[in-house]
């Protein structure tokens, strides 16, 4: 008879991913997960294959969670809300790392499978913005001449930014996302 599981693998997932975002990939050991996974190495292995894979995982795990919170927002507050909304949730999550775990993965490894993974979660969420700002124009909370692939690329940077301004102490996250949510508001205006 086969032992029953004794974890259960989307916790695993998003307990590695906490500690991935808060750590890096390089700053987060074997030990280091065996320990936050309350695994043995053979465990681990059959489970994950490798810390990379797992790392890839987490990735996903990350991608996945902030497109559904992105969705979430948009059958809440609309497109420009969701957008508007998205920028306060960030400068007020307590997450387990304030900066992007997928924008830390580019600067941490800036060639290969992982690399390549976060990048495409980047741009997926990218597409993701620029079909809010798309909505929000056909909905005329932005004005026709804006190019909703621009304002994509410049609003991921913006929150690239943002996350990143955030983890200093002298910052008020809360006040910056304000100010950037009300620049939001200036597409609607003709040029």
């Amino acid at each position: 008879m086969a032992r029953p599981a004794r974890h259960d693998r989307e916790t695993l997932v998003a307990t590695a991913r906490d500690l991935f975002w808060r750590q890096g990939w390089a700053g987060t050991s074997l030990k280091d997960l065996e320990r936050a996974l309350d695994m043995r190495p053979g465990s681990f292995y059959a489970a994950f294959g490798s810390k990379d894979r797992l790392y890839a995982l987490a990735l996903d795990r990350y991608a996945a969670d902030g497109a559904a919170r992105l969705e979430d927002l948009r059958a809440r507050h609309g497109p420009l809300g969701a957008l508007k909304a998205h920028l306060h949730a960030l400068a007020s999550d307590p997450a387990p790392a304030r900066a992007c775990m997928l924008v830390k993965t580019l600067l941490e490894a800036p060639e290969g499978p992982l690399s390549d993974h976060a990048a495409a979660a980047l741009t997926a969420m990218e597409a993701r913005f620029e079909a809010l700002f798309r909505a929000a124009q056909e909905a005329g909370e932005i004005a026709p001449h804006h190019d909703p692939a621009r304002l994509a690329r410049r609003h991921q940077s913006d929150v690239t930014g943002l996350r990143a301004t955030v983890e200093r102490p002298d910052i008020d996250g809360p006040a910056l996302a304000a100010e950037m949510a009300a620049g939001l508001d200036a597409l609607a205006e003709p040029s």
